[in-house]
């Protein structure tokens, strides 16, 4: 039966089966080589022997008047005589008429004791299976006389005890059969205990040490993108919580403020002070909805790795973005929160996105403007360090705790969140930062101590 492409096998059945076919082979093999062994030790015990009596005969002629007379008395069993002239005529032979032999001069072992003395060979009988033993021995007359005995080769000796060798055979492939069966369950089990769920499954064999250790690193990457999966599942979650948050409370006072319009309740001197919440509400959706259209935008780039989903790459002069977002901002600083800016550096080029500059420029100065202290400082630098690209702005304000340093560029995520709303602030203006620095290949480092003030360096890859 043929097996269909692609089609399993069981190891341990293919084990079994090698192991139980290498066992019966071995098993002929050795049969077959022990054979070989017996028959060859068996036949030279037969040629000594023969060659014994052959000796016997010969001296017993010597001392003979007629041989052929001699010759015909003896009593040898399955043992053939024959007498050979030294022509080669046949003179004498137990087991056929001797006129009706062919001359044997050319036979090996009458050749060679017309020659040395002794002769021997051995051919194939007419018995299927059997051999033929020569052994011959010169007179003194000149005369060779020679032995021959029929005696079973390999194959004889195989048929004659086949039922024994067949009886064997069988208890062989049983025996191997059975101890083929226990190995190969012993060997496949520890594979099948391995656990590719757990992560740290050890190989039982050398061999599977590749194999193991890939399965224990993919099941690591699966459990890292799992908790990546979860992760992005639970911010989406907090983030459309936090949005429905964010929009309902400018949304709800822009509501009421109206209602109270329509409805004639405020009174002519109150309408300028509703329109004004109002415009105000209406702003600060305003901002919230462009921040969360760009950090849509940033995570579309960085989940599709395309950027050019803010157009492409421009040579932008970092100096003078900084410089525009601080002169955007110095004159409500100074007026609103009594907090002086100053901007230093030189001009210092990078290929970029002038609109996320200014965003990432925008965003770190308006929080060094809130979080200052009335008459503080906010200090904008954009310098080469190293032969990178570095923009730092440092506040002399409220600082960061250290428990809130790590967190503070997750989105909406407030230190004072009383103040924060007060303040006007988003929650996703560091968010916006970050992403924007991640956009242009950028690191940050923060460095902030309570009621000191706060230093970010954005540090760009070099040009």
């Amino acid at each position: 039966m043929t097996r269909e492409p692609g089609a399993k096998g069981s190891l341990s059945h293919r084990m079994f089966v090698a192991l139980v076919v290498a066992c019966a082979l071995v098993a002929v093999a050795v049969t077959a080589a022990a054979s070989l062994i017996y028959q060859s030790a068996f036949l030279s015990d037969e040629h000594e022997q023969l060659a014994s009596e052959c000796r016997t005969i010969a001296s017993l002629l010597d001392l003979a008047e007629d041989d052929a007379t001699v010759l015909g008395e003896l009593d040898m069993g399955d043992i053939r005589v024959t007498l050979v002239s030294p022509d080669g005529t046949v003179t004498y032979d137990s087991g056929a008429d001797a006129v009706e032999l062919p001359n044997h001069a050319d036979r090996p072992e009458v050749a060679a004791a017309l020659a040395e003395g002794t002769g021997s060979s051995e051919r194939s009988s007419d018995t299927v299976g059997y051999m033929s033993l020569y052994e011959a021995v010169r007179l003194e007359s000149g005369e060779v006389v020679r032995l021959s005995v029929d005696r079973a080769g390999v194959v004889a000796f195989l048929f004659q005890d086949l039922a024994m060798l067949c009886g064997l055979a069988v208890l062989l492939v049983g025996a191997s059969w059975v101890v083929s069966r226990r190995l190969s369950r012993r060997f496949v089990r520890p594979i099948l205990e391995i656990d590719p769920a757990s992560g740290d499954g050890v190989a039982p064999y050398e061999e599977l040490d590749p194999l193991v250790s890939r399965l224990n690193e993919q099941h690591k990457e699966l459990v890292q993108r799992m908790n990546a999966i979860q992760d992005a599942a639970d911010m989406r979650r907090d983030f459309t919580a936090n949005v429905t948050h964010e929009l309902k409370t400018p949304i709800a006072s822009i509501q009421g403020a109206a209602e109270l319009i329509r409805d004639g309740i405020a009174r002519p001197e109150d309408v300028q002070g509703f329109a004004g919440r109002i415009y105000k509400d209406a702003h600060r959706l305003s901002v919230l909805v462009s921040d969360i259209l760009t950090l849509s935008r940033l995570d579309e780039s960085e989940r599709s790795g395309d950027r050019e989903v803010f157009g492409a790459a421009e040579r932008v002069d970092l100096l003078s973005v900084a410089s525009d977002a601080v002169e955007r901002l110095r004159g409500r600083a100074q007026r609103k929160y009594d907090v002086t800016i100053s901007l230093s550096g030189v001009s210092t080029p990078i290929m970029g996105n002038a609109r996320l500059l200014d965003e990432l420029v925008s965003n770190l100065v308006e929080n060094a403007i809130r979080y200052n202290h009335p008459g503080g400082r906010v200090f904008v630098w954009v310098l080469p360090q190293g032969g990178r690209p570095c923009l730092r702005v440092s506040d002399t304000g409220i600082g960061i705790p250290p428990e809130s340093q790590d967190k503070v560029f997750e989105r909406f995520y407030r230190v004072d969140k009383g103040r924060s709303r007060d303040m006007g602030g988003t929650g996703l203006g560091l968010a916006i930062v970050k992403h924007a620095a991640t956009y242009h290949g950028a690191d940050i480092r923060l460095v902030s101590k309570v009621d000191e003030g706060t230093t970010i360096t954005v540090t760009f890859p070099k040009q």
